[in-house]
């Protein structure tokens, strides 16, 4: 059957799912170029890299892919900017920014001619971003994993946010098969994003115990943190999410700088680096909330097919999703 478009400016994917930006080096070049290959939208995280890593790592994308590929930059980090400048200069597909958004970026991607998404988390975010020249939204619900802007599900923000503007919507949160994309679409979503699903994928450069943790975790195991960004943050519980919680904690021994604006009460980059590089009870893992239903690390291509089985299933009229 004919799936669903989602059309964002010049990109028209066979499969409505774009893999989201998950920071430090777990959405890398190799990913995102597997999931483009695979029919989807990748993304490269640019946040905690340099000028040079970010290049390379689009890049490797480009070396492995003719697909759409864009990056991701967490808006409260520093260096924005500069990270989202050198995207543009390596013409992308697309820039996307979290935790926030400014009009100056749009007025890049206007002078670039290359589309820019905002992730945000309600109807009046969405409204602002679309004014100011987003492409797209992507809107983020509480499911997801990292820095949530909003303490509300994804199937009660979609509905508002779709009737909100004209650009089209992207859901995001907790979306671990095709039955949720399914619902998303029906809810009034043109596509969804998908971080968690593909960290446990055969080309996630993540280390392989940070993989063990996402195929480890249970429900019980997901937990909130206070993230020196100034946002909650959704993680893996470990030593390092208890410790920052209780009477462990401890001074930052070493800082780099590398938000706008920093509680200090760790060092985000560094907690991130420890996890990506296989320390996962010293670092910290971001997941969704639903990060226990992943259960085997799977090649990207496979991920995605049994993505558009669901989704092909779930929309015959008579099917009654599990």
């Amino acid at each position: 059957m004919l799936l669903p478009k989602l059309k964002i400016a010049h990109m028209l994917p066979r499969i409505p799912v774009i893999q989201g930006g998950m920071a430090v080096k777990v959405s890398t070049g190799r990913l995102a170029a597997a999931v483009a290959n695979a029919g989807g939208i990748g993304t490269i995280a640019g946040t905690g890299l340099t000028d040079a890593e970010l290049r390379s790592e689009i890049q490797t994308a480009r070396s492995l892919s003719d697909g759409y590929i864009g990056v991701n930059v967490l808006f409260a980090a520093k260096r924005f900017s500069e990270l989202m400048l050198t995207a543009l200069r390596e013409k992308v597909d697309f820039v996307i920014s979290g935790a926030g958004f400014s009009r100056d970026m749009f007025q890049w991607g206007r002078e670039h001619k290359i589309p820019v998404l905002a992730i945000v988390s309600s109807a009046r975010l969405a409204r602002l971003a679309e004014k100011l020249g987003a492409a797209a939204v992507v809107v983020e619900g509480k499911e997801a994993g990292g820095h949530l802007g909003t303490d509300r599900p994804i199937a009660a923000l979609v509905p508002e946010v779709a009737a909100s503007v004209r650009i089209p919507v992207v859901a995001a949160g907790g979306i671990t098969d095709g039955f949720d994309i399914a619902r998303m679409l029906r809810l009034g979503a043109s596509g969804v994003q998908m971080a968690t699903r593909f960290v446990a994928s055969r080309e996630c450069e993540a280390h392989a115990n940070f993989k063990a943790q996402y195929l480890a975790a249970n429900a019980e195991d997901v937990t909130l943190i206070d993230s020196p960004v100034g946002l909650p943050g959704r993680a893996i519980s470990n030593h390092f999410t208890r410790s920052i919680a209780g009477a462990l904690r401890s001074k930052i021994q070493h800082c780099d700088g590398c938000l706008k604006h920093c509680s200090a009460k760790f060092c985000i980059l560094d907690a991130l680096r420890k996890a990506v590089s296989g320390d996962t009870q010293n670092g910290l893992v971001f997941s969704g909330e639903f990060v226990g239903r992943i259960k085997e690390i799977l090649p990207v291509q496979e991920i995605m097919d049994r993505l558009v089985a669901q989704m092909e299933q779930a929309f015959i009229p008579e099917h009654s999703t599990p």
